[in-house]
């Protein structure tokens, strides 16, 4: 059974992936390297990118790589340099309910640190939301970023890739082109609960109406997700002139109908 499907499908059996996997003992100590080759081909670069020496020397470069788990120490460095994108750290000491996943990535645009992402398992499923810990990209990297994911502990195993989900679409500030997703991210994963805070961040309150129409919006979602009334808020200062005004108007004194 092992290997059968994956010349067809490109996609590891269960059992070949039982065969990859770290010893237990080894992943119940920290971050460790999961080397997902599965088949002998010429390619041997994640030999020579190992400070530690943790993937072992090949007597012949189509041999599949070997690792020593006692010397690894889940750093990462190896993975950018996989051409097939087969390499992992998987920390399962992470947290109590979440692990951590280092996996490579190649598109644009990157996920921003903080992020909600879709976690993609093999197959290119979703199967779990996943959030971004940290984004790794340098020029030294040859356009490879390494992602780490924050997954549910029992998804360890599974997210091997992640999907961007779209910008929404929802506007909530016109004036300066904010949406009820950036505001919802605000406010669920960046722990932001004031409007003075979000006015800060996304300038919502700051375009020609002085938040008018998205701020009271605002209001309402931190009630939503964080249950603060709207009245206990405390709301940002509203600066003259506090409707938007012609410069005629400014200039010559007259109102505003008296210039249309």
């Amino acid at each position: 059974m092992i290997l059968e499907m994956l010349p067809v499908d490109g996609i590891p059996t269960p059992e070949d992936i039982m065969a990859k996997m770290p010893p237990p003992e080894r992943l119940a100590r920290g971050p460790v390297v999961m080397v997902e080759c599965f088949q002998q081909i010429p390619c041997d670069p994640c030999t020579h990118a190992c400070p530690r020496q943790a993937i072992l020397p090949m007597k012949d470069i189509n041999e599949i790589p070997r690792v020593d788990y006692e010397k690894c120490n889940g750093c990462g460095q190896c993975i950018s340099v996989c051409p097939g994108l087969a390499l992992f750290v998987v920390d399962l000491t992470y947290s109590e309910e979440e692990a951590l996943v280092k996996l490579p990535y190649e598109f644009l645009p990157l996920p921003a640190e903080g992020q909600v992402v879709a976690g993609l398992n093999r197959a290119g499923e979703e199967v779990c939301p996943a959030r971004v810990v940290k984004v790794v990209a340098t020029e030294k990297m040859d356009k490879t970023a390494v992602i780490w994911l924050a997954v549910p502990k029992n998804m360890a195993m599974e997210v091997r890739h992640l999907k961007v989900k779209p910008r929404g679409t929802t506007v909530i500030c016109r004036c300066e082109d904010v949406t009820l997703e950036e505001i919802e991210h605000l406010i669920k994963v960046e722990g932001v609960r004031t409007l003075e805070e979000i006015k800060r961040l996304k300038r919502c309150g700051m375009g020609p109406c002085q938040g008018r129409t998205c701020l009271p919006l605002i209001a309402r979602e931190i009630y939503r997700l964080c249950g603060t009334e709207p009245d206990s808020l405390a709301w940002p200062t509203y600066r003259p002139p506090v409707i938007p005004l012609k410069l005629g108007v400014l200039a010559g004194g007259g109102s505003d109908d008296a210039q249309a």
